[in-house]
C-alpha cells in the first residue's frame, strides 16, 4: 500500500506538469490510470484529480505509440512492471472536462459560411469545358464522346458542327504507335488529295536556265535563282511551297534557318527537290499535301473544306488513310494505329472507327 500511495502521488505530480501527455488508446477510447500490485492486477483510482490540461498542451498518442518514452515514464513513476489499464472513473472525469472545453470552443467559434452552389459554366464537371463557348458546348452534345463512328457518319457530323461565319477546314488527327526520336520510326511523306484541299497554293521555284521557262509554263507563282535567294534572305515569304532543282541546293543551304522552322525548306521526301518541275508544280497546285508525325507520334493533316460534299471529303479521307499505311516506318511494331479523330476548325472532335476507316472501299 505504501508503494501504491507513492505511485499515486507521483502520478498526480506528473498530471500537474505541462508535459503530461493524454494517452488515447484508439480501440477503447479511454485515458490513463495506474495499476499496482506485484502479482494480481488491481485497479487503483485517484480520489482527487487536478484540472485537465488544455487541449493544446496535450500530446495524443495512438495505440501504436505505446512504447514511447512517456509510457516508460508513467510505468517508472508508479513503480509497477504491470501494464497500466484504464479506469472508468478517470475516463469519465476526462470526458467531462473535454466536453466542457468543446462546448466553450464551439460557442466562441464563428459560424461557417453557407455553401453556395456553383452556377453556369463553373458547375460543369470537366475543367476544360468551363472555358468553352456556349456554341461549342452545344455542338458537343451532337456526338457521343469517345464513341467510334464509321467514316460516313463521322463526316456527316463534321459538316453539321461547322456553323461559323467562315468556311472551316476539315482536319484529321491520327495517333500512331511510333516514337519519332528513333530514326526507323519517323514518318514524313506526301499525299495527293483527289478532290484537292480547297486552298490556293502559291508555289515558288528556285532554278536557272531553261528550267525557269518550264516552271513558268506549269503555273509557278514566283521563279528565280540567286536573286530569289537574296529576296528570301531579306524576308520575302510570299509563297506556300518552295521547289528547287538539285543544282540549286548548295546555294539554298544558307536559308535553312529561315525556311526550316516554317516548313518551307526543300526536301526530297516531300517532293520539293526534283528536276521534273512541271509535275511537281501541278501536284502541289491540285492538292498534294505534305505531312509528318510530331514528337508524340500524331499526324495532323487538313483533308478539305467543310463546304465540300460529303462524298468528296470521304474520298480525301480514304486517300490519307491509304498513304499512312503505305508509308509505315520500318521500325513500327505492334498495333500501328491507335486512334483517329476528325473535326472542323472550330468544332469538337469526332472519333473514327480505325478498322472501318482502313478497310473502307470506295464504290
Amino acid at each position: 500500500r505504501e508503494r501504491e500511495r507513492e505511485g499515486t502521488q507521483k502520478l498526480v505530480q506528473m498530471t500537474n506538469s505541462a508535459t503530461f501527455p493524454l494517452f488515447e488508446i484508439s480501440c477503447l477510447s479511454v485515458s490513463l490510470s495506474c495499476a499496482c500490485s506485484s502479482s494480481a492486477l488491481g485497479i487503483c483510482t485517484i480520489p482527487s484529480l487536478p484540472t485537465c490540461p488544455s487541449r493544446s498542451s496535450r500530446l495524443r498518442l495512438s495505440q501504436g505509440c505505446l512504447r514511447s518514452r512517456y509510457w516508460t515514464i508513467v510505468k517508472d513513476g508508479v513503480h509497477s512492471k504491470d501494464w497500466i489499464c484504464a479506469v472508468a472513473e478517470f475516463f469519465h472525469y476526462l470526458d467531462q472536462e473535454v466536453g466542457l472545453e468543446d462546448q466553450s470552443s464551439e460557442a466562441t467559434a464563428p459560424a461557417a459560411p453557407a455553401f453556395k452552389p456553383k452556377k453556369g459554366k463553373a458547375a460543369l464537371p470537366l475543367k476544360s469545358d468551363r472555358t468553352r463557348s456556349k456554341r461549342f458546348l452545344e455542338l458537343q452534345n451532337m456526338r457521343v464522346k469517345r464513341q467510334n463512328y464509321d467514316p460516313r457518319t463521322a463526316i456527316r457530323l463534321l459538316k453539321e458542327t461547322a456553323n461559323t461565319k467562315f468556311t472551316e477546314s476539315a482536319e484529321v488527327h491520327l495517333h500512331l504507335n511510333i516514337d519519332p526520336k528513333y530514326t526507323d520510326q519517323q514518318l514524313r511523306a506526301t499525299v495527293s488529295l483527289p478532290k484537292g484541299t480547297g486552298q490556293t497554293v502559291r508555289v515558288a521555284v528556285l532554278t536557272q536556265g531553261e528550267k525557269q521557262l518550264e516552271a513558268k509554263g506549269a503555273g509557278a507563282d514566283v521563279i528565280g535563282a540567286e536573286d530569289l535567294i537574296d529576296q528570301i534572305s531579306g524576308g520575302f515569304m510570299e509563297f506556300d511551297k518552295l521547289i528547287a532543282t538539285p543544282d540549286m541546293m548548295p546555294k539554298v543551304a544558307k536559308l535553312g534557318r529561315l525556311l526550316g522552322p516554317r516548313g518551307l525548306m526543300p526536301n526530297p521526301k516531300a517532293g520539293t527537290i526534283t528536276n521534273d518541275l512541271s509535275q511537281a508544280i501541278i501536284e502541289f497546285k491540285t492538292g498534294k499535301v505534305e505531312y509528318r508525325a510530331d514528337k508524340t507520334g500524331i499526324v495532323h493533316l487538313p483533308f478539305g473544306k467543310t463546304d465540300f460534299s460529303a462524298e468528296d471529303l470521304l474520298v480525301n479521307l480514304v486517300a490519307v488513310a491509304n498513304s499512312i499505311d503505305a508509308n509505315k516506318p520500318s521500325g513500327a511494331k505492334g498495333v500501328y494505329w491507335k486512334t483517329a479523330y476528325i473535326c472542323a476548325t472550330m468544332g469538337p472532335s469526332i472519333r473514327l472507327d480505325v478498322n472501318e476507316l482502313r478497310g473502307f472501299k470506295l464504290a
